[in-house]
């Protein structure tokens, strides 16, 4: 579609030279005008004279709105009225509109008096609007409009530009989308129109980053069309300085050499128990990394047992990545030395930067590795592990339980919570990360290199900002049709917020962007760090369901139920039984249990029953996967149920059938041991709760669809 940009930048070109900030009404409707932005007919009175005759010239009812560039909020200023009926009431309005806003704001330079046409009533109040995001940049929303949106905060937003499908996509989003088709008898809105709005808008903002903040509230929206009410705009003219961003091949470069080198050096390494230095050296060698330690310590000859250099650029080697365990004041010309070298990553360990408002030392310090083209991790770190390299490059205690999931925090504490984690419940890991400050290396350069390392299936992440929000969701994009993206995004909250500011300095930003933008990226979205742990070890293990069917087999009935609430509120599919194959569940349970959905086998049925149950669920193509609720009886004790599952399962994966099964185990201690053996067999089971296994089987689901793999 063709837009009159030029129309737009003369005016914003003449509110630039008048030093304002936001747009008169006047102002935004040219705007609107030149990028197919519908608002209603108006003009601008300067008298009462004027009011009347406009108001006559384009048909009563009319709405009347004060125009002042000083006065954003008109209603809160008086400075609105509806329903203007006849000349007599026009004139009447202009003058009452001009004396509440001079007693609203004395000050104010008033240009006049806007008299609009008023649109019929009956129409569905909508809100389009767009922001400027510190982190993701520029969004577009949608909601319903008026004074609702402010009430029900029922909005959802999309990172600019957006297409007609994302358009389409965002009506279907908000929770009240079910008004847009009409209810009690009305007539649906055309949806159409309102895409397009969204869609304008979205060019608007594209063809003019200078504007920061658009508001069109209420668009009416009825069967025939949709129309903005009015239309705010603010104008941001200072230039800002964009986030440094290599390209996919020096990321690339970088972290290659980063998780796999051949040569670590240890700036810091000391002799001393209970120091950072001598902690990480242990690691590197109690760990089992297999390339070349340089320590670098500026009197010792000898650290555990490696020969020592007292700067980096004595030694004749290559090195690939610095893990800095020296205090923050001696950060910055130690990073000289590296970048000298030519290292092409740095680990910063040390605390004693931004986290402590020393933000200048952080600058300086990123700037010389800037200097050099060194990659920084961090600063205030607790390092980094990659198993596959038997690499544990951290003061943490070394790691070998080797998997496929590979975990980042920006926490030291969420950290060690992975760490002890992952141990205990024997998750393999490819890698674990923190990122600290995040100065430089963040999520989207870990998931650039996580997309290409095949030793990587899944991924997880702590956050509690994104520094470069568009970046991230450009390249989880990508990534996520590929490997399950997961995030646990701390700060969701303003008393979370609030936290995560004085802690590592971050910005928090709105969660309704982050929820709908994650979404969109076809992140899996965590609520809590127990959940993407969880998330992270059973969607590493479940193969990919084929469709939506799911079917639950159960010895409870009360686990049943709760099973099949935890479907609902996990977006899975519960099947509706075929006849045929509820005939052939019958044949394996007593008369006095249940078919359908869930199968209640009853609790006193012997490990047969359970095998002959599940083994039908395996081999009929039409359920797609299966959900086990067992409860602890003397005649199948748990170890019995568990080893019959994992023989059933591996039986069919022999024949090339491979559909997820999860389990909810309940009954004694015993029935911990079975869970670890069946989730040593690819089934994801916990003890003592329903919900766990089927909220992991629905993140498995949620990144199927996302990535459009459900049916193939």
């Amino acid at each position: 579609m063709s837009f009159d940009k030029a129309a737009v930048r003369q005016v914003l070109d003449e509110v630039k030279a008048d030093g304002r900030t936001a747009l008169t009404a006047p102002e935004a409707k040219r705007v609107c005008d030149a990028y197919s932005i519908p608002l209603p007919q108006e003009g601008l009175a300067t008298t009462a004279d004027q009011a009347v005759s406009l108001a006559s010239g384009m048909g009563y009812p009319v709405v009347m709105k004060i125009v002042s560039a000083d006065i954003l909020h008109k209603t809160d200023a008086g400075g609105v009225i509806v329903g203007v009926k006849s000349g007599e009431e026009a004139r009447a309005a202009y003058d009452k509109i001009l004396a509440n806003a001079k007693n609203y704001k004395a000050d104010a330079k008033i240009e006049g008096v806007q008299v609009q046409q008023m649109l019929p009533s009956g129409a569905i109040e909508t809100l389009v609007g767009a922001i400027t995001d510190p982190s993701f940049g520029k969004l577009v929303a949608f909601g319903l409009g008026g004074v609702l949106v402010e009430v029900l905060k029922d909005l959802t937003f999309r990172l600019a530009p957006v297409d007609n499908a994302q358009a389409t996509d965002m009506l279907n989003s908000i929770k009240a989308q079910e008004m847009l088709n009409g209810v009690r008898g009305s007539e649906p809105v055309d949806r159409a129109a309102l895409a397009k709005i969204l869609v304008n808008v979205s060019a608007l903002l594209e063809d003019f980053p200078q504007i920061s903040e658009l508001d069109l509230n209420p668009v009416f929206a009825t069967s025939k069309g949709a129309t903005a009410v009015d239309a705010r705009i603010v104008v941001d003219f200072e230039s800002h300085t964009q986030r440094y961003r290599p390209d996919q091949t020096e990321i690339l470069r970088a972290t290659n050499r980063i998780f796999k080198p051949k040569a670590v050096a240890v700036i810091g390494a000391s002799n001393e128990a209970g120091k950072i230095g001598n902690s990480v050296m242990k690691n590197l060698i109690n760990g089992g990394y297999k390339g070349v330690i340089v320590p670098v310590h500026p009197k010792a000859d000898m650290i555990e047992g490696v020969k020592a250099y007292k700067s980096i650029l004595d030694y004749d080697g290559v090195v690939d990545v610095a893990v800095f365990a020296v205090p923050a004041h001696l950060c910055v010309a130690a990073m000289d030395e590296v970048g000298q070298k030519g290292v092409p990553g740095a680990v910063m360990i040390p605390s004693g930067f931004a986290e402590t408002d020393n933000q200048p030392l952080q600058d300086e310090l990123l700037a010389m590795a800037r200097k050099h083209n060194v990659r920084v991790m961090g600063p205030n770190i607790y390092g980094f592990y990659y198993t596959p390299e038997n690499l544990c490059a951290t003061f943490c205690t070394a790691f070998d339980v080797k998997g496929h999931a590979a975990l980042s925090s920006q926490s030291g504490g969420v950290g060690m919570s992975i760490i002890g984690f992952a141990r205990s419940t024997k998750m393999g890991v490819s890698a674990i990360v923190g990122l600290g400050n995040k100065s430089d290396l963040d999520e989207d350069d870990l998931l650039t290199f996580f997309e290409q390392d095949d030793n990587t299936k899944v991924i997880a992440m702590h956050c509690e900002d994104l520094k470069d929000g568009r970046a991230f969701s450009e390249v989880a994009s990508r990534v996520s049709k590929k490997k399950p993206v997961i995030m646990l995004k701390a700060g969701r909250t303003a008393y979370g917020a609030r936290a995560a500011a004085s802690h590592t300095g971050a910005l928090a930003g709105n969660d309704k962007i982050y929820d709908d933008v994650l979404k969109a990226a076809g992140v899996i979205r965590a609520p809590s760090l127990r959940s993407m742990l969880e998330y992270a070890r059973g969607v590493q293990v479940l193969p990919t369901p084929k469709g939506e069917n799911v079917v639950i087999i159960t010895g409870a009935g009360g686990s049943g139920v709760l099973l099949s609430d935890a479907c609902f509120d996990n977006g899975l599919t519960l099947m509706k039984m075929p006849e045929d194959l509820d005939a052939a569940f019958r044949k394996f349970i007593p008369p006095f249990g249940a078919a359908g959905n869930p199968v209640d086998i009853t609790g006193g049925e012997p490990p047969k029953t359970y095998q002959n149950t599940i083994r039908l669920g395996l081999e009929d193509d039409r359920i797609h996967s299966l959900i086990l609720g067992y409860w602890h009886t003397i005649v199948t004790p748990p170890m019995v149920f568990a080893k019959l599952v994992g023989e059933v399962v591996e039986e069919f994966r022999a024949k090339g059938i491979d559909k997820p099964v999860v389990a909810s185990l309940v009954g004694d201690v015993q029935v911990e041991e079975a869970c670890q053996y069946l989730y040593e067999r690819g089934v994801v089971a916990y003890p003592y709760t329903t919900e766990t296994p089927v909220e992991v089987l629905g993140a498995k689901y949620k990144w199927a669809r996302s990535a459009g793999l459900l049916g193939k």
